[in-house]
């Protein structure tokens, strides 16, 4: 494109200027008002051109963005105008490969002037004509290439500069630095859309990196890959580079921003699913140590390109596609308010007809391996993968949509594929497409959709035959084949004959599910894929069994059959739940009903908060006929949402602390609407206390949102009501502390209380005044002066967890309040100390420690996080009430923010307690309270690893072992050291 000439006199469409907008003429006098010195150059590009006044007032008119841009440096319009918009961004780039800034701030100036102005000239090169979609795209990925390498550059010399890292290259640190960056999607292919993100994900090779002694790199690296995000998105005065996203990582919940070469490569050998395949498919090493990226991408080719038809994996792509399109509501063509990009007919049906073609034949024709879209059209037409039809008309649509998706864009910058749903709205993009009315547009866009849509159906929408590559899987016969034993064996079954015994029972017709032909025709077209997720988990023969019990109890089965053969991936999970979660195998083979959760589409959404776990649970119980019917009904939707919330833990659509907050949030909602069940029932009786108020205290776990599927509920029950009042106004008339008590007795009863649906959860009033020897409720002036003056320091302990979950709004203030006022007091911190320290010593004496595992009570554990957390709010809320918080890692938080707790001892403690959380997580998910390391599934402790970003169960335990040292080091030196006491703990 070098040499094409100045683009002032390269216009070759004029945007309409929409009817009504009077103040469009005038923009571009505006502009000249404004130009100060660039005013003359202005004017005499003016004069030069008769279409570059009215192209501009239509790019201002329909544009906001790029009037802006232009507005705010007339200058810089000018030498854009003046200059070959090739010329131009190559000048640009080369002056952001020599920055050399002294500073960060300087740097991100730098950076964000960078892109306004590629920015600004590749909006007016697109619009006018000068330039096609291919510069376009290219020259936003070369900015983004190019800042990143800047921002990288600077990173490693200023920690060289720390003594922390030792360059083999002094010109250029990036070379050898082992730290890499891997471009994806639309960046990886140099596609990079005009408001788009940078999709990034970001390594780091120990073995490479030349850190100086002393330096860790996981901790220097995260750091560092912090600060670079922080450099290309922030927003400052000058605007920001690019929208940076780094959730395209293996396991992104659950991982470091910057992880280890090994560990990538660990979870890619072992975990990576078929959509990362598809996705490394675009991935490029754009900055840092490029070297290093091309070899790690080398390493992982085996991964990306199978050498086999993988058509099973091509179903299991699809069916990402297929849940796009049910999650935006994209069913039909569309113009008003389309995605362009997700929508049918868009383009990620574009490349996902590319993407899927590479995947079945990449792995045995490496032509067939770019990364560019339109690349890899024409390469698909020569080998004979597609006709020449379909790649005229997809390269025309894809180019035709990709411009419509960047005037979307260009109009405010914003990262959105969706047309307007207002004609006005319409009418901008119509102009900025070189159209005269939205009609011409949108018959336009029909057109590109419609055919877009017919090759896509046509090389998908048909359900493919899944083609089994494991070998000979036949169940037909009076005898074993001795093939099927074979590939059975191959595969991980350790007991084949066994296998074909339970497969043959279910074409028998032994069950309900499989009594008809049509659900034994669709458990055949399920053999494959079944037997292969089964083989792929750490124990097949265990996982067939449980699947087999669990179709013994349904009483169809071609629905499920057909959503399994239609999802592959829910297939999977299931076989993950059976082969390596003892606890939920054995939920799914008892109450096989609990899968419908994962059936329903809203698995796929976010995880529920706490007004629609209200809301689904008052549909569910507003059908109960009697209050019985509304226990049973209300153990069966807790069941099932802790199954769903185990299953998404397991499955990695929830981290762990998600999953604790899930939980949590799940408890309140059920103790709120059984309380409200248990008060009807009471009142059926006993009426109600004329202007009496109830509250609930959430304690422990349930108070600091941290609670595992087979926690208690740790709970105190507060009341008042007026002096006055005497009794209740029912037939059976009781004393308000009487009432309270009852109304108590019947809340826990129909939360833990067994019925025909089992039970909801344990439930724990110690925690109340007086613990076991006091009342079930407490009224609350009682409740203020046992806390004021007679409750000991670890009462008070306990009190930091508290969390008011049901009440009135005044009632709750009034309870909360009255914590606030206890919490806050004055301390002698010497006392404080001996009393925590004493409390810790006493838990040690009484319930010792079997190992490390017992995560809890060990020295260094759980309790002693605890501990530190409740001691730093006892000691210095009354100085700083803001450091109170129920939930541990909050509270820690807020006392390093304040300066009570040191950067050092915050640095150990914060990150223990999500690592003893993460593990007790899927220790309870898993095997249930007990854990013993030689009977638990090998699966189990791979997720356990998985869980704490460590590569293999020992170096779990390794990490484990030194966190615990580190936690009870912080313990003694904030708290004390932990002495065994005789005596009771003090006041």
């Amino acid at each position: 494109m070098r040499g094409a000439g100045p683009l002032a006199g390269r216009i070759d469409i004029v945007p309409e200027i929409p009817q009504g907008a009077q103040d469009c003429a005038g923009l571009v006098q505006d502009l000249l008002e404004r130009a100060g010195e660039a005013r003359q150059r202005l004017e005499a590009l003016l004069e030069d051109t008769d279409t570059l006044e009215p192209f501009l007032a239509g790019v201002f008119c329909n544009a906001p963005y790029l009037r802006d841009l232009a507005m705010a440096d007339p200058d810089r319009l000018a030498r854009i105008l003046e200059s070959d918009p090739a010329d131009f961004v190559l000048d640009l780039l080369q002056q952001v490969r020599d920055l050399r800034p002294q500073t960060q701030a300087e740097l991100e100036k730098e950076l964000r002037r960078a892109k306004a102005e590629v920015a600004l000239a590749v909006a007016l090169a697109d619009i006018s004509g000068a330039w096609p979609l291919d510069p376009v795209t290219a020259s936003l990925t070369a900015l983004a290439d190019t800042s990143l390498d800047a921002a990288i550059r600077f990173l490693l010399n200023e920690l060289a500069a720390r003594g922390r890292f030792v360059p083999r290259d002094l010109e250029n640190p990036v070379i050898g630095s082992g730290w890499i960056v891997l471009a994806m999607g639309k960046h990886g292919a140099g596609e990079l859309n005009y408001s788009s993100d940078i999709d990034l994900i970001v390594l780091y090779d120990p073995h490479v990196a030349p850190l100086a002694e002393g330096a860790e790199a996981p901790v220097e690296f995260v750091r560092l890959t912090k600060r670079l995000v922080k450099i290309m998105q922030d927003r400052t005065v000058d605007g920001y580079v690019f929208r940076t996203d780094l959730r395209l990582r293996p396991d992104p919940g659950a991982t470091p921003i910057a992880m280890s070469v090994p560990a990538a490569l660990i979870y890619y050998e072992g975990l990576g699913q078929n959509w990362e395949r598809a996705a490394l498919i675009k991935a490029r090493p754009c900055a840092g140590d490029r070297e290093a990226g091309n070899a790690f991408l080398d390493e992982i080719q085996p991964f990306i390109w199978r050498k086999h038809l993988d058509f099973a994996a091509i179903a299991d792509v699809h069916s990402i596609k297929r849940q796009i399109n049910a999650h935006k509501g994209h069913r039909k063509v569309a113009v008003a308010g389309h995605n362009v990009k997700l929508g049918r007919g868009g383009i990620r049906e574009i490349e996902f007809f590319v993407q899927t073609q590479q995947l079945i034949a990449g792995g045995r024709n490496p032509r067939l391996r770019d990364r560019r879209t339109l690349e890899m059209l024409k390469r698909l037409r020569v080998e004979g993968w597609v006709d020449d039809e379909a790649r005229r008309e997809l390269d025309e649509a894809y180019r035709f949509l990709r411009a419509v998706e960047h005037r979307v864009q260009m109009v405010n910058d914003e990262q959105s594929h969706t047309l307007p749903d207002t004609e006005e709205g319409l009418m901008r993009i119509a102009a900025l497409m070189g159209f005269n009315c939205v009609e011409s547009f949108g018959s336009a866009l029909r057109a590109r959709l419609v055919v877009v849509q017919t090759h896509y159906a046509g090389l998908f929408e048909a359900e493919p035959e899944l083609a089994s590559e494991l070998g000979n899987l036949v169940f037909t016969g009076d005898e074993d084949d001795p093939d099927t034993l074979e590939t059975l064996s191959r595969i991980g079954f350790k007991r084949p004959l066994d296998a074909i015994r339970i497969i043959k029972a279910w074409h028998f017709g032994r069950y309900p599910a499989t009594r008809s032909a049509k659900s034994r025709e669709r458990l055949t077209e399920l053999h494959p894929v079944l037997i292969n997720a089964l083989g792929g988990t750490t124990n097949p023969d265990a996982a067939l069994m449980a699947f087999d019990r669990f179709i013994s109890h349904l009483p169809i089965g071609v629905p499920l059959f057909s959503m399994l053969h239609a999802n592959p991936h829910l297939l999977t999970l299931l076989a993950t739940i059976l082969g390596e979660a003892p606890r939920l195998s054995e939920i799914v083979s008892q109450r096989s009903s609990v899968l419908d959760a994962i059936l329903d589409p809203s698995f796929y959404e976010d995880m529920p908060r706490e007004a629609d776990f209200a809301e689904r649970l008052e549909t569910t119980l507003a059908q109960a006929r009697t209050y019985e019917e509304a226990l049973d009904r209300a153990r069966i939707f807790g069941q099932e949402q802790m199954f769903l919330i185990g299953v998404r833990l397991l499955s990695d659509t929830l981290n762990p602390g998600q999953a604790g907050r899930a939980y949590s949030r799940l408890a309140r909602v059920l103790v709120r609407a059984l309380l409200e069940r248990a008060s009807g029932h009471v009142r059926e009786a006993s009426g109600s206390v004329a202007g009496g108020e109830v509250a609930v205290l959430a304690m422990g776990k349930l108070g600091g949102m941290e609670m595992t599927p087979t926690s208690d509920l740790d709970m105190i029950v507060l009341y008042d009501f007026p002096d006055e009042v005497s009794a209740s106004d029912g037939k059976r008339a009781l004393s308000p502390s009487q009432y309270y008590m009852r109304l108590t007795q019947r809340l826990v009863a129909a939360i833990s209380a067994p019925t025909s649906e089992g039970t909801l959860y344990e439930v724990d009033f110690r925690l109340r005044p007086s613990g076991n020897s006091g009342p079930l409720a407490t009224r609350l002036s009682a409740f203020s002066v046992y806390q004021a003056e007679n409750a000991w320091t670890w009462e008070h302990m306990a009190l930091t967890r508290a969390d008011v979950i049901v009440g009135s709004e005044a009632f709750r203030e009034k309870v909360q309040r009255v914590i606030c006022e206890v919490l806050c007091q004055p301390r002698d911190l010497e006392t404080l100390r001996i009393d925590v320290a004493d409390m810790r010593a006493r838990i040690e004496a009484e319930k010792p420690a079997k190992d490390i595992w017992s995560l809890k009570t060990v020295p260094g554990g759980i309790i002693d996080v605890e501990f530190i957390a409740q001691y730093l709010q006892l000691a210095h809320a009354a100085a700083h009430p803001k450091i109170l918080s129920p939930t541990t890692e909050i509270a820690l938080g807020k006392a390093a923010e304040i300066g009570v707790l040191d950067a050092g001892d915050a640095e150990v403690l914060i990150p223990a307690i999500r690592l003893y959380h993460a593990l007790t997580q899927i220790l309870r998910l898993s095997v249930g309270e007990g854990f013993d390391r030689e009977k638990t599934p090998a699966g189990v402790l791979s997720l356990l690893a998985r869980s704490a970003h460590q590569a293999d169960f020992e170096r779990l335990e390794s990490l484990l072992r030194d966190t615990q040292k580190a936690v009870r080091g912080s313990f003694e030196r904030i708290v004390g050291p932990v002495r065994a006491k005789e005596d009771k703990p003090s006041q």
